[in-house]
């Protein structure tokens, strides 16, 4: 044997397989290769769109945190001008209830120191035509005397 011509076989040979593995069995490999890889590049493009999607769900849900406080806040500020305005109503409403009733207790005092004062008069009258009688020792006649002892109760 020949050692050029094993040379040669073998090149001969190695350039079949290098030609058989071009033609056969490199581009399913290179298909399957490029279809992986696009695979991968499509996930990764995913991952990342998820990844925004994500941030810009976050930063919607501050939003609306940062809008339900407000309104939260501003219910709790209407809430707290509603009591304040019920206080002070009750208060006015109050206020306006016991000035009525110290009115109506001054008008009642009013009336009973009238009262007391027209039965104090009658009692002076009558101590007064009691005390002249036992002054003059007879009987002093109302009925007669009237218009004096009216007198007399205007005076008192």
């Amino acid at each position: 044997m020949n050692i050029n011509l094993t040379l040669l076989m073998q090149a001969v040979a190695f350039a079949a397989f290098i030609w058989f593995t071009a033609r056969f069995v490199w581009p399913p490999l290179m298909r399957a290769i490029e279809s992986r890889r696009k695979e991968i590049a499509d996930g990764l493009a995913a991952g990342e769109q998820g990844r925004q999607n994500l941030s810009s769900a976050e930063k919607r849900v501050a939003d609306l945190m940062a809008e339900a406080k407000g309104r939260a806040a501003e219910i709790v500020a209407q809430g707290e001008k509603f009591r304040s305005e019920t206080i002070d109503h009750a208060k006015v409403e109050a206020k306006a209830e016991a000035d009525r009733i110290v009115a109506a207790a001054k008008s009642e005092i009013a009336q009973e120191v009238a009262r007391a004062r027209e039965s104090l008069r009658d009692a002076v009258a009558s101590l007064a035509v009691a005390g002249a009688e036992k002054i003059l020792k007879r009987e002093v006649d109302a009925k007669a005397h009237a218009d004096l002892l009216r007198e007399i109760q205007a005076q008192l």
